[in-house]
């Protein structure tokens, strides 16, 4: 099997397995929980997208990757970061805010990852990832994609429901 091959096999079993996860045991357990307790497990999945700022030293070591897509990836991911941690401090801090805030998490990550898909797709990056890369995309983006559509799920389905119980701030 090629590289390329085997990545795409990667992402796609990847993409069942936390499919499988989501289906079975994710979605029913956010349905007992309260909205913002719902939302914060699924923005914690996000909260180390740091990791993408991996692609500078990976690059150093052979991985190659175009600067201009390095960087696209690696500070696209690090702003879905910064944004799921201040989403996170907005729940926690019971701001009215935290919601508009988390769609813009949605928006921003949504257009990173599509960015960072058609790029990737553009450079052949799936037959060339190797090592962290490689996990990255293949195990860690498949992840991050079902959450965000959880994400998405939680917020308009439950978007007439109060954050917190009793309507009340946390």
């Amino acid at each position: 099997m090629n590289p390329t091959a085997a990545a795409l096999l990667t992402t796609a079993l990847s993409f069942v397995a936390f499919g499988l996860l989501a289906a079975w045991h994710l979605v029913p357990w956010l349905r007992t929980q309260g909205r913002a307790a719902a939302l914060v497990p699924l923005l914690w999945v996000h909260a180390f997208r740091h990791v993408a700022l991996e692609l500078f030293s990976a690059q150093q070591a052979g991985f190659a990757i175009p600067d201009d897509l390095r960087d696209a990836i690696a500070y696209g991911d690090l702003a879905g970061m910064v944004l799921a941690v201040f989403a996170l401090v907005a729940l926690r801090a019971g701001a009215r805010f935290a919601v508009p805030l988390i769609w813009v998490f949605v928006v921003a990550s949504v257009l990173d990852l599509v960015n960072a898909l058609v790029g990737g797709i553009r450079v052949g990056m799936m037959g060339t990832a190797h090592d962290l890369p490689w996990l990255i995309v293949c195990f860690y983006v498949p992840a991050l994609w079902v959450t965000l559509g959880l994400i998405v799920w939680q917020l308009v389905t439950r978007r007439g429901e109060p954050l917190y119980a009793g309507g009340g701030q946390k």
